[in-house]
């Protein structure tokens, strides 16, 4: 029998990273740099000069790029999604009525 080498997959539950990018930033570079794409092509199809449309794409890629790894190093892997929801998160709650017992039974649990 021939000797099988067999690859141990050692990063199970752990996120997704490319490149120092984490979880869903890899995503946002993704679906940029596919915009970035769609830019050029129509661009292109203005007529617009072909080395200005490069140099247009190289400069906004770059520009995403660097812009996606401050967001990825400065949240983390859950951190934007965490701040998204603490904005939507109220900072008062009002009672208009003093009917409390809704509170009580609250309190009581």
């Amino acid at each position: 029998m021939a000797n099988s080498v067999y690859k141990i997959n050692k990063g199970i539950n752990k996120p997704v990273e490319f490149k120092g990018l984490k979880a869903q930033y890899v995503w946002y570079l993704g679906g940029g740099l596919v915009i970035l794409l769609i830019v050029f092509v129509v661009m292109y199809l203005i007529g617009i000069n072909t080395y200005l449309c490069l140099l247009i794409i190289i400069f906004s890629g770059t520009t995403l790029f660097i812009h996606v790894q401050r967001l990825s190093h400065k949240y983390g892997e859950h951190g934007m999604m965490k701040k998204a929801a603490l904005k939507r998160t109220p900072k008062v709650i009002k009672c208009s009525s003093r009917n409390v017992k809704g509170f009580r039974t609250i309190l009581k649990n």
